[in-house]
């Protein structure tokens, strides 16, 4: 049986105007200030960066393996095969790192995501291999995508969001 949430979302008709009626937005709109701000922060980071969609969605997927969260990856496997991942990239996302034959590409924005993870930094091998790809501006991207779904990630698991129906 899952655990009940800690902190219980909003009624349904309580979501924000033009806001899907998900449990992370019931939640967190609880703390109003917070969320006004989330919103616009990860609204750009999810539909308007730079970074192309299928990168992005590769980091999250990842960032959501490594944090376990549920929530997170039940989102963002359809997003992610919209983006143009197969499934077998996203359950090789769930697994060991040199189990799957990723592109240098993917290769490196796994390898971030799980350096940052473990260590909250990057290595001198992993950041030149991103720097031959990515821009400043992209770099940058990668490395604040993948640090703010950590703290969502970490957020959604603490407060037990349940997923959604």
């Amino acid at each position: 049986m899952p655990e009940e949430p800690r902190i219980a979302p909003l009624p349904k008709e309580d979501v924000q105007a033009g806001l899907p009626p998900y449990n992370i937005f019931l939640t967190l709109a609880k703390h109003p200030k917070l969320f006004q701000s989330w919103l616009g922060f990860g609204g750009v980071l999810l539909l308007d960066g730079e970074l192309p969609a299928r990168i992005r969605e590769v980091a999250i997927l990842r960032t959501a393996y490594n944090t376990g969260c549920d929530y997170e990856h039940g989102h963002h496997v359809k997003i992610g095969l919209d983006a143009g991942l197969t499934e077998d990239e996203i359950t090789a996302l769930g697994g060991p790192l040199g189990a799957y034959d990723w592109t240098e590409d993917d290769w490196l924005v796994v390898a971030a995501a799980d350096e940052l993870h473990s260590t909250g930094n990057l290595s001198n091998d992993t950041w030149a291999g991103l720097a031959r790809r990515f821009d400043e501006r992209g770099l940058i991207e990668l490395t604040m995508l993948i640090g703010h779904y950590t703290m969502l990630a970490f957020t959604l698991n603490a407060l037990r969001v349940q997923p959604d129906a």
